[in-house]
């Protein structure tokens, strides 16, 4: 099992399965969001995610139409993001992971508007507009 949890340790949750690759969005949402150039995604199936703890400190931001963003009410942080559209998954942050992964990142996302601060300097897939389809990913 790999767990995870938020900085204070109010939050922890384990995950159970393989992980995905990790996938690096860079649009203005998850960089405003993290405070960061680009945010860590891991997607998930929501049954792979059983939180142990800190259900009372969980808080959510509807930063979109349909699309939450899951972070601990006490030292803030981001935990997950979860659409309406799609119940059964969640997009977990990497960085709230305790251990070390085998799993890598696999593309980047919404380069079009990345921060024109940080250089992108390696040779996976960049996606302008979004994420590769299903079958790609």
């Amino acid at each position: 099992m790999i767990s995870g949890g938020c900085l204070c340790g109010g939050v922890r949750y384990r995950i159970s399965g393989e992980l995905a690759p990790i996938q690096l969005c860079h649009c203005q949402q998850c960089r405003k969001a993290q405070g960061t150039p680009f945010v860590s995604n891991i997607p998930l199936e929501r049954s792979q995610f059983e939180l142990l703890s800190g259900a009372e400190l969980l808080k959510a931001y509807a930063s979109s139409e349909g699309k939450e963003r899951v972070f601990c009410g006490h030292c803030g942080s981001p935990l997950y993001s979860q659409r309406s559209t799609a119940p059964e998954a969640i997009r977990l942050r990497a960085g709230s992971l305790d251990q070390d992964l085998t799993v890598r990142p696999a593309f980047h996302a919404y380069t079009a508007s990345a921060a024109n601060w940080w250089q992108i300097d390696n040779a996976m897939p960049q996606y302008p507009q979004g994420a590769p389809p299903e079958s790609e990913a």
